[in-house]
């Protein structure tokens, strides 16, 4: 599978924001818009990244990449969420994999990756687990549970 990883930009975030998610899945992941906002307002580190995930040139997905730039340990992963038409095909996965390739490439001395899954999100939790993060058996602030991935 072929997963292009590109930054949003005024040329795709108007296709970026047509992704759409099943209802019970839009209360467990920010929206693309907040997602962008996020990239503008910095709110948790220095950087903020927002990517969408490309397969034969059509936008499937978005993710958000929050961090402080030349750290180890301070990459996470947010926003992950993958176009309603395009779920229970493998994409996720796909995806996550592609996700921590373009990290590690693009920020080498990274070495831990983290992010934060709701408590009630068990398909998500299981996607992680599968992929090796952690869970750190604690939560941030907005009670979500706390899962890291150890680089090597």
């Amino acid at each position: 599978m072929n997963i292009r990883i590109q930054p949003v930009t005024r040329e795709n975030w108007e296709e970026a924001l047509k992704i759409s998610l099943y209802e019970h899945q839009v209360s467990l992941v920010p929206s693309v818009i907040e997602g962008i906002a996020y990239a503008y307002i910095k709110p948790w580190d220095e950087a903020f990244d927002p990517y969408v995930l490309e397969i034969d040139g059509k936008i499937f997905g978005f993710f958000y990449l929050s961090y402080t730039p030349d750290s180890t340990d301070n990459y996470w992963i947010g926003g992950f969420q993958i176009d309603q038409s395009y779920q229970g095909k493998g994409m996720g996965k796909s995806a996550i994999r592609a996700i921590l390739d373009y990290i590690t490439k693009q920020h080498p001395l990274c070495k831990v990756i983290s992010l934060t899954v709701e408590r009630d999100n068990e398909i998500a939790q299981n996607l992680y687990k599968s992929m090796s993060f952690i869970s750190e058996n604690r939560t941030n602030s907005d009670d979500e549970v706390i899962y890291r991935l150890e680089i090597k």
